[in-house]
C-alpha cells in the first residue's frame, strides 16, 4: 500500500462517529457478557451462540468502515487521479472477509 492512500480525506461528522462508537460500546458489552458467561460456567453451546453474535458485530462495524472510506477516500483519490488506491481497496476488501 502506498503512502498516498493512509490519510482520510474526509472528516467523520458527529453523527457518524457517535454511530462507530454506540456500536463498539456494544460489542464491548457483549464480550463483558461472554466473559460473565464464562465465570458463571455456562452451557459451551450458549457462550458459542454469543461469540457468533460478536463475531457478526465486528464484521457489520467493519463493513460500515469500509462503506465509509470508499465513499469519501476512495472517490476522492480516484477524483484526483490516484487509481493507486484501487488495489488498496482490494486488499482491505480481503482482509475483511
Amino acid at each position: 500500500m502506498s503512502e498516498c492512500c493512509r490519510y482520510k480525506e474526509v472528516e467523520r461528522n458527529e453523527e457518524t462517529v457517535k454511530q462507530l462508537k454506540n456500536r463498539i460500546h456494544r460489542i464491548n458489552g457483549q464480550l463483558g457478557g461472554i466473559e460473565k458467561m464464562i465465570d458463571e460456567q455456562r452451557y459451551c453451546g450458549d457462550i458459542l451462540i454469543q461469540i457468533s453474535a460478536v463475531q457478526k458485530a465486528v464484521e457489520a462495524l467493519s463493513y460500515q468502515i469500509l462503506q465509509e472510506h470508499m465513499h469519501t477516500c476512495v472517490f476522492s483519490a480516484v477524483e484526483k487521479g490516484n487509481v493507486e488506491i484501487l488495489d488498496e481497496v482490494l486488499d482491505l476488501m480481503k482482509k475483511v472477509k
